[in-house]
């Protein structure tokens, strides 16, 4: 584990002793699909940038998700984003990310959510929409039980980084910001978490890397989501 801001390390760990709740991101951070997606991307651009093609396709990703974010919410105040449903299916099976109903877990999440589920409220904020959060359930029924609320892209005006996806689910679980702790794998989710005031972990199992979650202000990085039992 690698906390960031020594000097508040003991806090952290006093705080994360007394968290009632737990939020998660989907891509990345419990499903399999941003380091797919940037081998996918890495293999395209090979012939062209050898050796760099893997950083370079990470970076590319990373660079189009908060303007990403940003467009699908427009989509949504136009109304338009159900029927670019299957438009932006096709776009991530080209990306390499897997759509709704082929989803695969991040090696020890099952096992770690259900761990949790009776020591901590659960819940999933992601920017992905109602289709695919249900696709989730359905495609794993052992958890889908363990989280009371979701919160996806027609659930707020606006989605991460902007804070408010967060604290709709707080709300919605009835739990105070400070109680709560949001865990995601890119520093759109540790800047949402931060910025609704919860604790925050990164993991390093999706997009994310350890500098750039460092540098959102995560409290502490993981290299999987399944090393929350760690230090919870």
């Amino acid at each position: 584990m690698h906390p960031t801001g020594a000097a508040d390390i003991d806090a952290m760990f006093s705080a994360f002793q007394s968290l009632e709740a737990i939020l998660f991101d989907l891509d990345g951070t419990l499903i399999d699909t941003d380091n797919i997606a940037v081998e996918s991307l890495s293999q395209r651009l090979l012939p062209f940038l050898g050796s760099r093609s893997g950083s370079t396709a990470r970076w590319l990703l990373m660079q189009s998700e908060t303007p990403g974010n940003y467009l699908v919410t427009l989509l949504d105040k136009l109304g338009l984003d159900v029927r670019f449903m299957a438009f932006t299916d096709r776009l991530r099976r080209r990306r390499g990310v897997y759509p709704a109903g082929e989803f695969r877990l991040i090696d020890g999440v099952e096992e770690l959510i259900l761990s949790l589920k009776d020591k901590y409220r659960l819940g999933i904020v992601t920017t992905r929409s109602r289709h695919h959060i249900e696709g989730f359930f359905q495609s794993f029924p052992n958890i889908a039980g363990a989280f009371e609320v979701s919160c996806g892209l027609q659930d707020t005006q606006w989605l991460k980084p902007n804070p408010e996806p967060v604290r709709l689910a707080t709300r919605r679980l009835n739990v105070p910001v400070e109680k709560c702790l949001m865990v995601g794998d890119t520093a759109v989710d540790v800047k949402a978490g931060r910025r609704a005031g919860t604790w925050t972990v990164g993991v390093l199992c999706g997009f994310g890397q350890s500098s750039e979650l460092e540098r959102a202000g995560a409290h502490a990085i993981l290299e999987s989501t399944a090393e929350l039992i760690r230090i919870l």
